[in-house]
């Protein structure tokens, strides 16, 4: 499953919306996210969760996200580290496997933690990013999907592209 068909540019799976603008997804609205996230896990998209808000420090991203992608224990805890264990991620050597659609990690109220330090929030994305362009080469389909209260959220681009709303806010977001 690691292509679309033609037919897809029509058709406009919600996998296919998602991934088309970039692997870096902004969403505002918790029903709309439940809904996405709903709608992945029923074609088989792994999907894993992460708060921002709990995140006083890089420590605790670092913790969480080697938590939630199953990192290996001598995960050396720093952005270095994190972009080494997101391409072995992006290559199915842990974190989710080949009976999975794809890998999606969803980010909540990511702007408690850009807002304490926007810096390694960015980079974050930006390595996500980078390694979910890398996991597409294999066939791989990595996506992130990022909730912020804040409606009118505006990112640096990562991995080269910009950041943008979902297909469904993006209209409102503006």
């Amino acid at each position: 499953m690691a292509i679309w068909d033609l037919a897809d540019e029509l058709n406009h799976p919600r996998d296919f919306l998602l991934i088309q603008n970039g692997f870096i997804s902004l969403f505002h609205q918790q029903a709309i996210l439940d809904e996405t996230t709903s709608w992945l896990r029923n074609h088989h998209y792994k999907v894993v969760e992460v708060d921002a808000a709990d995140w006083q420090s890089q420590a605790d991203l670092h913790q969480d996200v080697a938590l939630a992608l199953d990192f290996p224990d001598y995960y050396g805890s720093n952005l270095d580290a994190l972009n080494d264990c997101l391409g072995d991620v992006a290559v199915r050597a842990y974190g989710w496997t080949a009976a999975d659609a794809g890998l999606v990690l969803v980010i909540d109220e990511f702007e408690a933690f850009e807002g304490k330090d926007a810096s390694t929030a960015h980079h974050l994305l930006d390595i996500f990013a980078r390694q979910a362009t890398y996991a597409a080469l294999f066939g791989h389909r990595m996506m992130c999907l990022v909730r912020t209260g804040d409606p009118r959220l505006e990112l640096p681009p990562v991995g080269g592209l910009p950041v943008a709303w979902n297909h469904r806010e993006s209209l409102s977001a503006q």
